[in-house]
């Protein structure tokens, strides 16, 4: 076809104006993405000089420093207000329209503003009552604490806490898929440290919330207070020894009662109803004996069960139950210093774990002295502690370690205390795994009948790897044994420590109850005891008083001096999996964490 003569200018004539519109354009649209890249290195500034300030800013409104804290906050409220005002012009929100590469520009959009909300909403509340409320602040005088200022501060630490975990959602739903590396970096690292805020910031908001009424602002309480003895292993930590009975009366401590687990009866029957799967794990003595109550790793049945027998023994009715043991305790004397006791003795924190669990029974062989040394060592260290003659930073370290692995435990018997405690490490229930991680329960019941699990080495692993052609996950969780007593314990050691036999196990033995909880929705595969495959009891367990169930696996495991045992513990998981295994374990006295190295496919029980 040929071009009539009015046609053939009209292509010439449309190259023109396209060229002449991509020229006027071109600058438009270089002066745009310089304008857009020059924000973005100045941003990226703002937020970097804004996380520098935040880890000074932490330490201030930690230790009370309320001028500081308000300098730092004013320059971490200026970077950050700046980072997001650069982020979110019209070019720049423009720009975020252009193809894959837009999405990054959003997305350190939604950073800056993340971090400007902590910093308004969040940070700005805390700067606030930082003088008010600081470790310090907060420890005894004359044994009293002085509640009030956390009273003031509860709603400005409930709001700010509110706020972050808002943020901290928000910021965790940012998908990283496809972002560029230095964008996606960055979207982790802001993540993760929202998640960790959020996370510290959700216990301080738990501790301003509940201390008062839990040290008798609103009236009168009393705690059963129960010292667990990791020499003789129980789930949640030791068999209850001593008990005692703190009183609190607005914000006033005092140590009310003591008692020996000898003068509480062995009841005839549970004193509580007991779950049928608790009756199948750990028979019915777990609801007749105080120092057996803790065979269960559900915390809250056991304070359930202690509170109960105690009320029928002595008539009182306690608001709460406190669980600690010497390991915690020798964090705590790190703060206060050597505590001198009655029998002349000198606790501190290198030798309290040795003379308390250990010295005592080399010492005395009749149970009611042993009470007796127990009793004076924990009303020494009471006196000291509610005196407040302690460093308040060293005591915030003890408390914040001791709580980390599970050796302080604490229940309410008031239900809205109980549902706050029960979402904390202080609650003592079972493990929770998430869309981030799984999470397994290894826990230890003596089965000597003795002081013998001062001996005990434990390590612990676990590991998750894809074994099967559908592409389920599988995991193995390791736990070995070794009983690290001398060849010669039978006659060397005193029969308070070895036991006397009346278990069915010979001196120097140690026999112990391991029981794994694999997470919800696994598949239990089976055990192997040093490459064969065992006998086990597979069985399952609840949340307590009510949750998920849990597939569990349990055996005994006795040995010799000097003897060495490993056992692997198989699961199936589902489709979907996080990556991270993490073990939740009873806090022996010798306790390692083991990395499980190379395939584990070809194990006994996997394959």
């Amino acid at each position: 076809m040929v071009a009539s003569a009015n046609e053939a200018p009209a292509r010439p004539r449309a190259r023109r104006i396209v060229l002449v519109c991509a020229l006027t354009l071109l600058p438009v649209l270089l002066a745009a993405a310089l304008w857009v890249g020059v924000r973005g290195l100045l941003a990226r500034g703002e937020l970097a000089q804004a996380q520098s300030v935040a880890a000074t800013l932490q330490n201030e409104i930690v230790t009370g420093d309320e001028t500081a804290a308000g300098v730092s906050y004013t320059r971490l409220a200026g970077h950050a207000a700046e980072a997001a005002q650069l982020t979110s012009d019209p070019v720049w929100r423009l720009a975020e329209t252009v193809p894959v590469f837009g999405r990054n520009l959003a997305v350190v959009r939604q950073l800056a503003a993340g971090v400007d909300d902590v910093a308004r909403q969040s940070i700005q509340p805390l700067t606030e009552v930082a003088g008010s409320v600081t470790p310090a602040s907060l420890a005894p005088v004359d044994g009293a604490v002085n509640v009030e200022p956390l009273v003031q501060a509860q709603p400005a630490v409930a709001a700010a806490t509110s706020a972050l975990l808002a943020t901290e959602q928000r910021l965790a739903g940012i998908e990283g898929a496809g972002l560029l590396p230095p964008v996606r970096d960055a979207l982790g690292q802001v993540q993760g440290m929202a998640a960790r805020a959020a996370d510290s910031l959700s216990a301080v908001n738990s501790a301003v919330q509940l201390l008062p009424a839990m040290v008798g602002a609103d009236g009168p309480r009393n705690y059963l207070v129960l010292f667990q003895n990791p020499a003789e292993l129980r789930s949640t930590g030791g068999l209850s020894g001593a008990l005692a009975v703190v009183h609190a009366e607005s914000g006033r401590l005092e140590l009310a009662q003591q008692a020996g687990a000898t003068e509480l009866p062995i009841f005839d029957s549970p004193v509580l109803p007991l779950p049928p799967e608790t009756l199948a794990l750990y028979r019915d003595r777990t609801g007749r004996y105080v120092g057996d109550v803790n065979l269960t790793p559900n915390f809250a049945l056991s304070a359930e069960l202690a509170r109960e027998m105690w009320n029928r023994r002595f008539g009182v009715q306690v608001d709460g139950v406190l669980a600690i043991d010497p390991v915690a305790l020798s964090y705590l004397l790190a703060a206060t210093g050597p505590v001198t006791l009655p029998s002349g003795d000198v606790l501190t924190a290198d030798n309290a774990v040795q003379l308390l669990l250990t010295g005592v029974y080399e010492r005395y062989s009749v149970p009611l002295q042993q009470d007796a040394f127990f009793a004076a060592a924990a009303a020494s260290v009471f006196e000291v502690v509610s005196a407040g003659r302690f460093s308040t930073g060293g005591m915030l370290a003890a408390l914040q370690r001791a709580g980390a692995e599970h050796r302080v435990l604490l229940w309410s018997a008031h239900p809205e205390e109980q549902a706050v405690l029960s979402t904390t490490s202080l609650g003592g229930g079972l493990p929770v795994s998430d869309a981030h991680t799984t999470r397994f329960g290894v826990y230890l019941n003596d089965a000597t009948g003795a002081k013998m699990d001062t001996f005990l080495r434990v390590q612990v692993g676990a590991a998750k790897r894809v074994c099967r052609e559908d592409g389920r996950p599988t995991y193995a969780v390791e736990v070995t044994l070794t009983n690290t007593a001398p060849a010669d314990a039978a006659a060397t050691l005193p029969e308070s420590i070895t036991g006397d036999g009346s278990f069915g196990v010979p001196r120097g033995n140690v026999k112990t109850l391991v029981t794994v909880y694999g997470a919800p929705g696994l598949q239990n595969l089976g055990v192997a005891r040093d490459g064969a495959v065992v006998g086990y009891h597979p069985t399952t367990d609840s949340a307590y008083p009510a949750g998920a169930t849990y597939p569990v696996s349990s055996l005994d495991v006795e040995l010799a001096p000097g003897q060495s045992t490993a056992l692997s513990f198989g699961w199936l998981g589902v489709d979907e999996a996080p990556e991270l295994v993490v073990t939740e374990i009873t806090p022996a006295i010798h306790l390692e964490n083991k990395k499980i190295v190379g395939n584990f496919c070809e194990s006994a029980v996997l394959c």
